[in-house]
């Protein structure tokens, strides 16, 4: 692994660790020129997953695109960056499972929101604006409306939720 610092080529790890479930492999590595430390990750190469946008045209599966929106939604947001790295990391293998060559970029948004409404309802609101397009407050209305109803809240006050048939 080239060093980071002086870019020369041999470097010594001293330390590896598995992170996100045997996901990722974190190591990290002293230079043997200069001596300056520095962190690698590795994770299994995604397959060759093609995207499949609303307009139809395909472009190579990108898992850092989908971690930029996240982190855009959950900016100022008391969310971890290890919560989100998991969420993604969610994302990527659910995407992954299908056992398919190509994926709408819709189910990933799907995935995205699915997830961000049980980690935080606000950051949930700001992706699905940018998501879903919202054309008027009409719209965001509605949706900020269906997450008050999931959670069972009105005009500020919990409500009850109601009796399940047995």
């Amino acid at each position: 692994m080239r060093c980071p610092f002086c870019h020369f080529v041999e470097t010594d790890v001293i330390d590896t660790r598995k992170l996100y479930e045997g996901e990722v492999i974190r190591r990290r590595r002293r230079c043997r020129a200069c001596g300056r430390r520095f962190t690698t990750y590795e994770r299994i190469e995604s397959v060759s997953l093609m995207v499949v946008k609303k307009d139809g045209t395909r472009e190579p599966y990108d898992r850092e695109k989908i971690a930029r929106g996240v982190r855009t939604a959950c900016y100022r947001r008391p969310v971890s960056a290890a919560a989100i790295e998991q969420l993604v990391n969610d994302v990527e293998t659910a995407i992954m499972n299908t056992d398919e060559h190509e994926i709408s970029s819709q189910a990933i948004g799907d995935a995205v929101m699915q997830r961000l409404r049980d980690l935080d309802e606000v950051a949930y609101i700001r992706f699905a604006s940018v998501y879903r397009a919202f054309t008027d407050i009409g719209k965001l209305r509605e949706a900020v409306d269906e997450l008050l109803d999931r959670e069972g809240v009105r005009n500020g006050h919990l409500s009850p939720k109601p009796a399940e048939d047995s």
